[in-house]
């Protein structure tokens, strides 16, 4: 099937090049072999295999997954679509415990939104979020038609923040080339992004970006993740993740500092009582 289609090709370029000059010759066979290389190096392999791309997905969380703790200092920078930029601090709690994820943050500076508090939790299969709100001394439940607005004026909305379960995901494709993988997945319960592409490191199973797409194949929005380090033997993480709102031109870059891994976390910090007490 290739021969058929290359034979026709390579007779068009040899009735091609017996018409010119050797100069232009040399010149004609370069470009021709810059295209080819191109063409070559761009190619990658789509496997329409629903199982396969759900155990790629499947290892990447399992690696997520396999500390038991984590806390970290966080740094959020937010660029308006001016430029413009505005700078927040935060301290995050994460416990993993088989399937089930809390995850914990809370903000300490500057004063305007310190002890500002934000708990999601993933327990038996199910999915809950709550805003603690100093200003207003209430937990605020973010219910499920808010899942799609911006936490607290980033880029990243409550349902960005929320567990990549692989069960959430219909998985359509992957593709696959020399050094990472592309998966393509459908997320039936997102009022927000129609599908989303998944591409991971085949050597360390990291995730480094994600594209996010609406109904009419438009990518809205792009997650990077940047200088991974080595948590465990099975483990990298980002020090650095910058979602882009393409519709906006507008970014939020967080970085992480300050990791402190398996270490014992109180209970309590995944509680009301936790996400009320603050720092």
């Amino acid at each position: 099937m290739i021969q058929a289609n290359v034979s026709p090709l390579c007779f068009v370029l040899i009735r091609t090049i017996k018409k010119i000059s050797m100069k232009k010759r040399n010149l004609f066979f370069i470009s021709a072999y810059l295209l080819f290389f191109t063409f070559s190096l761009n190619a990658q392999e789509r496997i329409t295999d629903e199982g396969e791309a759900r155990a790629i997905f499947e290892e990447v969380d399992d690696r997520r997954n396999s500390i038991e703790t984590e806390t970290a200092v966080m740094t959020m920078v937010i660029t308006d679509t001016r430029g413009r930029t505005r700078s927040r601090t935060l301290q995050s709690w994460v416990q993993h415990s088989g399937d089930d994820t809390k995850n914990l943050i809370i903000f300490s500076d500057p004063g305007n939104v310190r002890g500002t508090a934000f708990l999601s939790l993933n327990e038996d299969g199910s999915q809950s979020q709550r805003l603690y709100l100093p200003s207003v001394g209430r937990i605020q439940t973010i219910s499920s038609a808010e899942r799609g607005d911006r936490f607290m004026g980033s880029d990243f909305t409550y349902e960005d923040l929320g567990d990549q379960n692989p069960d959430d995901y219909e998985f359509e494709w992957f593709e696959t080339n020399e050094s990472s993988y592309t998966i393509r997945a459908s997320k039936p319960d997102s009022d927000q992004y129609a599908y989303l592409e998944f591409e991971v490191t085949k050597e360390t199973f990291a995730l480094k970006t994600i594209r996010y797409f609406d109904d009419s194949d438009s990518m809205i929005k792009r997650l990077e993740a940047e200088d991974f380090e080595q948590i465990t033997d099975r483990l990298w993480s980002p020090r650095k993740m910058i979602m882009y709102d393409l519709r906006e031109d507008r970014k939020t870059e967080i970085t992480w500092s300050e990791r402190q891994i398996n270490e014992p976390i109180e209970e309590w910090r995944f509680t009301e009582r936790g996400l009320m007490r603050g720092l």
